[in-house]
């Protein structure tokens, strides 16, 4: 069977957060730059390195916070990937862009990108390894706040994987994996998830588990954990996905 290690990281912009207090004395960075911001997406960079498919949340796309750096892209360079597609989520022109991630280093058939239901800010991508019909189908998204918002959200997702026999969701869903919006997408789209019972938020004391990876339970699942990566007020979340001998991933 074919492997691939994926990871799912929130890196809050590439912010390094190690207590409740630094929420506040370094909220500033949210809006200007700094050295070591740089330094920060380094030491993330030396994570992702060994990993086929990187799921990334909360990046910014190239403001004024950043230095103008797509964060997205400058990950993808760093870390080796030859493939990477990012979707702005929240446009605030040169304050912040808003964003997700993929970083691949198989080439993808095709690439989606899906704005979620509810206020403007909420989006995933939708990447397709071989046949999009019979192939495998990553997504990647940053759910909502608020619960009813989070059920429309996953009820979308959904109905837009429906026909995927092969798929992996990854991404912060802001809530438990004993919470009804998993529940719905397990249930629809015949998912599980290996380190449910794992915390992932706050980073120096997880006690929530709000980052996940679903998969089908068609693919073989080896290495599920968390991993103590103080990077960021989440922690990543890795996997390796066993592929059956029936599924062509390539392009």
């Amino acid at each position: 069977m074919q492997r691939i290690r994926v990871l799912s990281y929130n890196i809050q912009a590439g912010i390094e957060t190690q207590s409740y207090r630094d929420y506040v004395t370094h909220s500033w960075k949210h809006l200007l730059p700094h050295r070591s911001r740089e330094r920060n997406l380094n030491r993330i960079s030396g994570l992702l390195h060994s990993y086929d498919l990187v799921g990334l949340q909360e990046v910014d796309s190239g403001s004024l916070r950043t230095g103008y750096v797509d964060q997205t892209q400058y990950l993808a360079r760093r870390a080796g990937f030859p493939h990477w597609y990012k979707q702005v989520n929240r446009n605030l022109g040169k304050l912040a862009q808003h964003s997700n991630g993929l970083l691949s280093q198989l080439q993808p058939s095709l690439v989606t990108e899906h704005k979620l239901p509810g206020l403007p800010g909420r989006g995933a991508i939708l990447g397709y390894f071989g046949e999009p019909n019979n192939g495998l189908a990553v997504c990647i998204l940053h759910l909502a706040l608020g619960r009813r918002v989070r059920m429309r959200q996953v009820s979308y997702i959904s109905e837009l994987m429906a026909d995927c026999p092969y798929a992996i969701i990854m991404g912060d869903l802001n809530c438990g994996a004993d919470s009804p919006e998993v529940a719905l997408l397990m249930d629809r789209l015949n998912l599980w998830e290996p380190t449910a019972q794992e915390g992932t938020f706050p980073s120096w004391r997880p006690m929530k588990k709000i980052d996940h990876i679903l998969v089908s339970r068609s693919l073989g699942i080896e290495k599920a954990r968390v991993l103590n990566y103080l990077c960021s007020d989440h922690l990543p979340v890795s996997l390796d996905v066993l592929l059956p001998k029936e599924l062509d991933i390539a392009a």
